[in-house]
């Protein structure tokens, strides 16, 4: 794993969860990093989500370090202002770095007050715990219903040099994303304004953490970061923006599609493209409105060809097109053609979709250029055992 010079990790235990594993993670950069973040649009939105925000603001957009406890949301709580910004001031201290360079994230239960001094106990071990080789400890310690870590990495020759680009990402419920969903950190080397950090980062997320769903679950707690510290000494060129923006993606991707197949109770990662909309928009109407259809999902998870549930879905997406000009195919196979059943081999078929990686195309003919590519995963007995006792 080649990763970005200039970060160090570490996690520890802080007594946060119930199980006695690591839930106490710092990221820091050897020095002041360009720094973006897209956050949740629920309403109800965590402390550390608040704080967050106006720690990018009040620094004009540069950060040192993230704080992240795994086991607690802190959120919809009586203290939870408080204790953001107490631990959060707790470590930059201990890192001797400024308040508003630091950004806090939380994950866990809503509605549970977070003992501050779990966290601020913790901190010196944490902070002597940090090291360049401690990524995947660090990556580890976020999960939360998880059954795997999710990072993805990448290097990239650009006019300077090489960069280098290192993600990590928790999520596997409540995931129901309108700009960002659960918890991810992408770390480069690359020299990057701000300004261009914020750019470089919205572009990624339309394409990656906006396009994913397992529940239909927006969290109050969605943060994506991106850090860019300069380490490498390459400065990014005009023409350089472009290459570096796509392998950008293609870890924000990566990332977002693991949350997908890692759904809680999952078996198969869907994988949704919608061609021929009469734009971007609607497209992604229509395949959100496909991704969240339960009667989708569990045909997925029976291996069921039920193509008249997509298009269902698809028609109250919002989105607006003709029923008459949509073909859709399951595993490459067309099941629908021009809105009316077609023929095919429905026993092979129903193998072909026990597979673990599951396709729909959904297209539309006609002159519409909207297209949109969009992961879910199925639905199983497994997500409702999970969630009918996540507090206990």
């Amino acid at each position: 794993m080649t990763l970005p010079a200039g970060y160090r990790y570490s996690s520890v235990y802080a007594g946060i969860r119930k199980i006695e594993k690591d839930d106490l993670v710092l990221i820091v950069s050897d020095t002041p990093a360009s720094a973006a973040a897209v956050f949740t649009t629920n309403l109800v939105q965590a402390a550390p989500v608040v704080l967050s925000r106006a720690n990018l603001q009040a620094s004009g957009g540069k950060a040192r370090a993230i704080l992240i406890n795994a086991g607690n949301a802190n959120c919809s709580t009586r203290t939870g202002e408080r204790v953001a910004a107490g631990t959060s001031r707790a470590a930059a201290k201990l890192l001797g770095i400024p308040a508003n360079q630091l950004l806090p994230s939380s994950t866990g239960v809503i509605g549970v007050e977070l003992n501050p001094a779990l966290i601020v106990d913790a901190l010196p071990a944490l902070v002597q715990g940090l090291s360049a080789d401690r990524f995947q400890d660090a990556a580890n310690a976020i999960m939360t219903t998880d059954l795997v870590a999710k990072t993805s990495t990448a290097e990239v020759e650009l006019s300077g040099g090489p960069v280098r680009i290192a993600g990590m990402t928790k999520g596997s419920g409540m995931i129901q994303p309108g700009m960002a969903t659960t918890l991810g950190y992408i770390m480069t080397d690359a020299a990057i304004a701000p300004a261009d950090c914020a750019r470089l980062l919205k572009a990624a997320n339309e394409t990656s953490y906006s396009r994913i769903s397992v529940d239909g679950d927006m969290s109050t707690n969605d943060t994506l970061v991106l850090l860019a510290n300069g380490a490498s000494g390459v400065k990014l060129s005009a023409r350089d923006i472009s290459l570096f923006r796509e392998v950008l993606e293609k870890v924000a991707q990566e990332l977002a599609s693991k949350i997908a197949r890692d759904g809680e109770g999952a078996n198969k990662l869907i994988t949704i493209v919608v061609a021929g909309a009469v734009s971007d928009k609607d497209a992604v109407r229509i395949a959100r409105s496909i991704a969240n259809s339960p009667l989708v999902k569990t045909a997925i998870a029976g291996s069921d060809a039920n193509w008249g549930r997509i298009i269902c879905a698809a028609g109250y997406s919002g989105a607006k097109f003709d029923p008459r000009k949509v073909d859709i195919d399951l595993q490459g196979v067309r099941v629908c053609k021009g809105g009316l059943a077609a023929e095919f081999d429905e026993p092979k078929l129903k193998r072909d979709l026990d597979a673990q990686d599951v396709s729909i195309s959904f297209r539309l003919r006609g002159d519409g250029k909207g297209s949109a590519r969009f992961w879910t995963c199925d639905f199983t007995e497994g997500y409702i055992r999970i969630n009918g006792s996540y507090r206990t």
